[in-house]
């Protein structure tokens, strides 16, 4: 089992963030970047949307930091963990533009990137930003494809039904041909598009008893990847019930964990962080961590 954090700050869904993020900023994210990666989590994340619908923000979270922009300032300030995409919305980028951006902030960090990527589902924004929402799964599935002949090429090609490419120099670009794609979604096709496209499933907004029924309907590829959520987790009041938390998502079938902390400031935030690393000492921690 490996763990990795969705990243306060950034990012802030009702029930999973608390008040002092509404106020925070570079040096509260910094300040716990760089403690979960002194303390050896697998990965943190930031998610895209350009634009939420004020009747969506409103009841539910209109904060989404550009996860480029915010990713690479990370990754400046830390050397080894993760820096995960959770998710693209691959309708409203171009495969190259992907492999492009996304190739730079992997080569400036050292090959640190992984690429959670996700068909979309705010009709709102599509329109807005002009994208084709009715056949975005379809799109998105040759965007994955394309994406994975262009990762790490200075001359890629690829000739899909929805995108076609030679003749362009891609560069800087990555300089590993294979980056890790998470598939984000809810749905059994997002299941499907994960096993056969990609190397993990994150699902969100599932019971857990959804999700194993769902897991035992596929045939998974060895070293397949299922990147669960718990509830917002105090490993320090409630240590029993952290436990009792992770060790049911690894019955379900979860390889890996974004874990979501209570805490009351970015201090509070990094107890949290080294009291679940000491909770679960036994998990699959890089060698050398929690310096």
């Amino acid at each position: 089992m490996r763990f990795g954090i969705l990243s306060p700050v950034v990012f802030r869904p009702p029930g999973q963030f608390s008040a002092w993020e509404t106020g925070a900023g570079p040096d509260e994210l910094v300040q716990v970047a760089e403690a979960a990666d002194r303390l050896g989590y697998h990965h943190l994340t930031c998610s895209e949307h350009v634009g939420v619908p004020a009747r969506i923000a409103a009841r539910a979270n209109g904060t989404y930091w550009d996860p480029l922009a915010t990713l690479g300032f990370v990754a400046a300030r830390t050397t080894d963990i993760r820096l995960a995409t959770h998710v693209l919305v691959l309708g409203y980028h171009h495969p190259l533009e992907i492999a492009k951006r996304y190739g730079t902030l992997d080569r400036l960090s050292g090959g640190r990137v992984v690429l959670g990527l996700g068909v979309g589902s705010l009709k709102e924004e599509f329109a807005l930003l002009g994208a084709d929402f009715d056949g975005r799964g379809a799109a998105a599935d040759d965007a994955i494809r394309a994406l994975r002949a262009a990762w790490g090429q200075p001359l890629p090609e690829y000739e899909g039904t929805h995108y076609r490419f030679r003749d362009f120099l891609i560069d800087p670009h990555a300089t590993r041909r294979r980056v890790p794609l998470w598939i984000g979604g809810y749905t059994r096709r997002s299941l499907r598009r994960a096993v056969e496209l990609g190397d993990a499933w994150v699902p969100f907004g599932l019971p857990i008893e959804q999700i194993t029924t769902m897991l035992a309907a596929v045939d998974r590829p060895e070293g397949f990847d299922v990147i669960l959520t718990p509830p917002p987790l105090d490993p320090i009041e409630d240590p029993g019930g952290a436990r009792r938390h992770v060790e049911q998502l690894h019955a379900a079938g979860a390889t890996m964990m974004n874990i979501v902390l209570r805490h009351r400031s970015a201090e509070h935030c990094v107890e949290q962080l080294a009291a679940f690393r000491q909770l679960f000492a036994q998990a699959e921690w890089p060698a050398g961590t929690a310096r």
